[in-house]
């Protein structure tokens, strides 16, 4: 599982142009509210530093995949916005990548290794929203 992140980029750079981390990124601005996620917010959902996650900021602004504005709320933070074209890229993107997914993680597995890795996963998952709910 060592060569998975390795592996997931090969099949996304080669069907979407895209890497495994921006389309990560991606994502999780197609399944926030209205499009939109503040840079730092993205930054930790993504595990990212904030200067990594602006460099891809700069990048998907080139390619017309997100608009960047300053947080009507708070002044100090950058709102992404997810554009009609960069959830075009998503909606696209995910088929492949689903699917290599489902090759490396899910179909080494027994149906009842499956169940029990959903079990485990939803309960890290529980945890890690705990932890990020402390946060805040």
């Amino acid at each position: 599982m060592k060569d998975d992140p390795a592996l997931l980029d090969r099949q996304l750079e080669h069907d979407a142009e895209t890497t495994n981390y921006e389309y990560s990124v991606l994502a999780r601005l197609s399944m926030a509210p209205e499009l939109t996620l503040r840079l730092s917010d993205l930054a930790t959902q993504c595990d990212s530093s904030q200067p990594r996650m602006s460099k891809v900021m700069v990048r998907f602004e080139q390619r017309g995949w997100v608009a960047r504005s300053p947080d009507p709320n708070n002044g100090r933070y950058t709102l992404a916005t997810l554009t009609e074209v960069g959830m075009q890229k998503a909606v696209t993107s995910a088929p492949g990548h689903v699917n290599r997914v489902r090759e490396l993680v899910f179909d080494p597995l027994s149906v009842t290794q499956q169940h029990n890795l959903g079990i485990a996963l939803s309960r890290i998952a529980e945890t890690v929203r705990e932890q990020l709910d402390n946060c805040k």
